[in-house]
């Protein structure tokens, strides 16, 4: 069976992630799609809402997996046996990034880790979490960047810290 990761922090999940997760979903029998616990970020949504957000936007997906780890992609993908790691790039600053980053897991799994590279469809290539996040907290239209009941998860979380 052929099997990869799609790692990140999905924070939330845009319709930019969805684009990668279906695309790989295709080439793929099964993808991973795991949500980082990056201690080093504050995330808006804990690790167990952005996974519940996951699964209910990839529950058509049958080959799709959703879960979670900390630590090093490394560790997880061998835990895993997992060979592949899927990342998406949007522009070309991303491709500097992510190339280092996959260098690094590949060196350091002992060549057990490869990544494969899926540029963004044109329609997602603005779209970031961080843009997301920051037009929802002044309550602008994000509609076109998640799907409706994500958009209303973000709305209401920004409605309670605003409220605390």
């Amino acid at each position: 069976m052929k099997a990869a990761i799609y790692p990140g922090s999905f924070d939330p999940v845009t319709y930019g992630h969805l684009d990668i997760i279906k695309r790989a979903s295709k080439i793929f029998d099964e993808l991973t799609v795991s949500v980082l616990n990056n201690k080093t970020k504050t995330p808006l949504f804990s690790v167990e809402e952005r996974v519940k957000m996951l699964e209910e936007a990839t529950k058509d997906m049958p080959n799709v997996v959703v879960d979670s780890f900390s630590g090093l992609l490394i560790d997880y993908a061998r835990e895993k046996d997992i060979h592949v790691a899927i990342r998406g790039l949007r522009a070309f600053t991303d491709f500097e990034y992510e190339l280092q980053i996959a260098q690094t897991n590949r060196k350091f799994s002992g060549g057990d880790l490869d990544t494969m590279f899926l540029t963004t469809s044109l329609e997602y290539a603005y779209l970031s979490s961080s843009t997301v996040k920051e037009f929802a907290s002044f309550d602008g239209d994000i509609s076109q960047c998640v799907p409706e009941f994500v958009a209303k998860l973000i709305y209401e979380k920004y409605r309670h810290l605003r409220q605390a």
